[in-house]
Parts: C-alpha cells; structure tokens; sequence
C-alpha cells in the first residue's frame, strides 16, 4: 500500500531517469537530477535535526524550487513554499504563524531573507545542500517511521479577517488526489504540461505530482507570457504543451483577444479549467477554435487537497447555461445542506460540504479557525465524522450533476431581496464585448457596484442587462477597467475592487 508521495518519484526515477521532468525556459531537470538534489536535501536537513516540522521553501520559481520540495519530505519535514513576488506583510505573518527553524532559499533570494524581521532560524543556500551526499541509510529509517497522514505541504490562503490560513496537506490525501485526477485527465508518459499558477498555491499541484506519477513533463510557464496572449500560444506550441490546468481568466485573455485569429495552439488537446465560472460565449470560442479536444471543468477548495470535483463536458451549452462541476472524485461525497443542516429538496440549493480522505488536516495553529469549517457531519448522530462546509452554495441539475451558484459571501439582500451576485456577473458575461466582469456589493451604502473589462460602452452595457435582469437586480454603480485586478493565481482581486470602491466613496465624500 503506498503511503507516501515520494514512491511516485523513487517508480519514475526507475523507469524515466533521462527524461525531462521540470523546466524552464533556460533549463531543465531530469527525473534522475531531482531524485538525486531532493535526497541530498533530505539527507542534510535530518542531519540538522529537522524532522516533522515547517521549512520554508523561498526562491525563485525554477525547477530547483520544485526539487526542494521532496527534499523537505524527504526529511519527514512538511515544505511551505513562498514565492519571491509574494508582498513582505504577507510574508511577515505567515513568519508569525509558522515560526521556523530553517528556510531554503537561493542567490536570487538570499539577501530578501536577511531582511526578514520575524524569522531567527538557519537560512540554508540551495547550491550548498545539495552538494552534499545523500545517506540511503538516514532516508530509509526516517520512511520507515513515516505514515500516510504525516503532513507533507502547508500552503496558506486568504482568511476574511486578512490573516491568511495555513491549510496543512497529508500524504494520504495528496495520494488520493493524484491517483483521480491523473485518471480524469488522462495523465501519461506522454503528457507536456504547461503550469500557470504560482508555486505557492495548492493548484500547481495538477501539474507537479501529475509529472511525478506518470513520468510527464512539466514547463513552468513565464508569468509575463500572460500579458501577451499570442506570445503565450506561441509558447505551448514551441514546447509542444498538449494539457494545461489553468484558472479561467487564464483562458479568457486568449479567446477575448481573438487570439485564435492569428495562431491556435496546434498540440493542446486537453483543457482543465476551474477556480471561476467559465463563461459561455468565451468557452465557445475555445471548443471552436479547438473542436477535438477535452474539455474538464474542475471544482474543489485548499481545505480539500485542491480538486474534489470534474466534469468534462460532453454536451452543447447556450448562453445563460452554466458548465457543471459535475460529480465527486472517487473516495470522496459532496454533501449539500440546506440552512437548517438538512438535505434540501432535489434541485434545490444548498453549501457544498465535503466528506472524505480529500480533507486535509485544518489550518496550522489556528485551532478556532479550524473548528469554524472542519465540523461534524450534522447528518451522522452515531460517530464521529468531519465534513469541510466550503461556503459554496451548490445544487444538483436535472442529469444529478453539481451545479456551482455562488459563494455564501456573494449572497446579499439588497432592496428586500436575495441576490446572489454570481447571476449579475453571469449575465453580464453574456453580452458582446465583455471579457470579464466582477460585483461586489457596499453594504454600507447598500449598493451593488459593477466592474468590467471590454470593448463595450458602459451606457450600452446597462441598457443590455435592463432587458435580461429585474430593476433591483441592475448595479448602482457601473466602472469599466482597462484590465481587471487578478490575484497572483489569477482570480479576479475583490479586495482590491473593494478598496477602489472605498477610495471613490471618500473621495465623493
């Protein structure tokens, strides 16, 4: 029975050690190359007498990076990686949360840590732990003393009061993950990825376990290319990137900017997507521009190993349809439970609630936290069972597919009605000239603000939405963006529409 990711790498390095296994535009390494690199880190971290503890990974995003991570589990430690574009706050508090004993970094982020005012621990340069021997001997007595629920990553989301979660992630669920999604995707020997997210989110995980399980390979793609959409296609075809991953505004900055036009991506043959709702007019333009391949629509949240969720679509969709997010992977059930912790009616909505090896094992050190999503089975009187309560609010279609509507946070009353402020968004995505589009409501005033990007005037755009939408649905406030605010794993930045809208307010004022 497997009970640990690093088998994945230890089968591949036997079968694929010559082959390509992460790079760059600049280089490359090898299954043999990052087995070698990550046991010597291993090796030299247990020697230091670090085991079962956070080390902060901090470099660039390169292939070295990605080596490290096996070296800390390795170790039996757990990796935290942190990316160099991460903003210093950030930084300073998942430091207070953690409070590590050692950090990996390498030449381009030495100095950054220096100036870290909140770590005191051992800062260990890359280039130099892996030049030392990996000891067998050391790594199999620490594997021999592992199990399947030792942690094996934290990686830390956004928390609503602005101190961000550390989700802890154990080997058993990671373990369960790779096997579905490798399954679901189709993931072979033969599969080129392209990896769009930072290294610091659990969504590079599609990519980076993928390749150790099936001897894929892995390019880390420029984040400048997503700001050059041609460039970026130009990019897949040049490294030859038959599947991808990527969250939705990933997608749409292609096909808004009629970049299939100009050049298509001649070998991409598989299309997961998630994170947002894809809208359908741009979802079109994909399938039409890509007619024979797959297409999978992937849901599931940081707290539940990333992925819980997929659906490849398989039929036609019109506008004003949504694309489902479809059935639970194996060995994992979705729950929907109406405000009273009851099955509502079929068909009707509920929160998405999760049950499974998929849950990971809550956040790092914040007890409170975890208790508030981690809870009980409010369905099962007789034992003790966690469910994680996702704050999405689902519902299962004629076909008993999962439909995403919203989040609980995007539901509003507003003018003595329930809003959820994903149908707004929805049919603003409708019309022509939008390529994206975000609401966010002022409970203070009482107002619904719209943000978009796009081609179309912002007279001509509200006149569109008064004939599909009632009066008390239509935004107070319409602003249009030459781009919209993402996310480092490119979401759209509510916070930071929230702050323009504060600034516009005090500036009204």
């Amino acid at each position: 029975m497997q009970r640990n990711i690093l088998e994945y790498l230890e089968d591949t390095v036997q079968r694929f050690p010559d082959k390509t296994a992460f790079a760059n535009e600049s280089m490359g390494m090898t299954f043999q190359e990052v087995s070698q690199a990550s046991r010597k880190i291993g090796t030299c971290l247990i020697k230091k007498g670090y085991q079962r503890e956070p080390v902060v990974i901090y470099m660039k995003k390169h292939p070295h990076m990605i080596a490290a991570f096996w070296g800390v589990v390795y170790s039996s430690c757990f990796y935290v990686p942190i990316d160099e574009d991460m903003p210093a706050f950030r930084i300073s508090l998942i430091f207070q949360n953690l409070k590590p004993r050692a950090v990996i970094c390498d030449e381009a982020t030495r100095e950054q840590v220096k100036d870290f005012k909140d770590f005191d621990g051992e800062v260990l340069l890359y280039d130099e732990i892996v030049s030392n021997k990996a000891d067998d001997g050391l790594l199999l007595d620490v594997r021999e003393r592992s199990i399947d629920t030792d942690p094996i990553y934290i990686v830390f989301t956004s928390g609503s009061t602005g101190i961000p979660k550390g989700v802890v992630a154990c080997h058993r669920s990671v373990i369960d993950y790779v096997e579905n999604l490798t399954e679901v995707l189709g993931i072979t020997k033969d599969s080129v990825l392209a990896n769009q997210t930072p290294l610091y989110f659990d969504a590079c995980l599609k990519e980076l376990f993928s390749s150790l399980k099936c001897g894929a390979t892995t390019y880390l793609t420029p984040k400048s290319l997503f700001m050059f959409p041609v460039k970026l296609v130009e990019f897949l075809n040049e490294y030859k990137i038959n599947t991808v991953c990527w969250v939705v505004s990933a997608l749409t900055m292609i096909s808004s900017m009629k970049t299939f036009d100009k050049i298509k991506p001649k070998y991409l043959h598989t299309i997961a997507f998630g994170s947002e709702v894809f809208p359908i007019k741009q979802f079109h333009l994909w399938r039409e521009a890509l007619p024979e391949a797959r297409f999978i629509n992937l849901y599931g949240p940081t707290e539940a190993t990333g992925m819980s969720c997929y659906y490849e679509v398989n039929r036609e969709f019109e506008e004003g349809e949504a694309i489902p997010i479809g059935r639970p992977f194996k060995n994992t059930e979705i729950l929907l439970l109406d405000e009273n912790n009851k099955l509502p009616p079929k068909g009707e909505p509920g929160e998405i609630c999760i049950r499974g090896t998929a849950l990971t094992l809550g956040y790092y050190k914040d007890e409170e936290r975890t208790n508030e999503v981690f809870v009980q089975n409010p369905l099962n009187h007789c034992y003790h069972e966690l469910i994680y309560r996702t704050g999405d609010i689902g519902r299962l279609n004629e076909y008993g597919e999962l439909m995403f509507l919203s989040r609980k946070d995007y539901q509003i009353k507003h003018m003595g009605h329930r809003i959820e402020l994903g149908e707004i968004e929805a049919h603003v995505h409708q019309v022509d000239g939008i390529h994206s589009a975000c609401c966010i409501y002022d409970k203070e005033k009482e107002k619904i603000t719209l943000f978009y990007s796009g081609v179309i005037e912002t007279k001509e755009l509200v006149a569109n939405l008064k004939k599909t939408l009632p009066r008390y649905m239509i935004p107070n406030h319409v602003y249009s963006l030459e781009t919209m605010p993402l996310t480092a794993n490119g979401k759209v930045d509510r916070t930071t529409l929230k702050q323009m809208i504060k600034s516009e307010r005090t500036r009204r004022e």
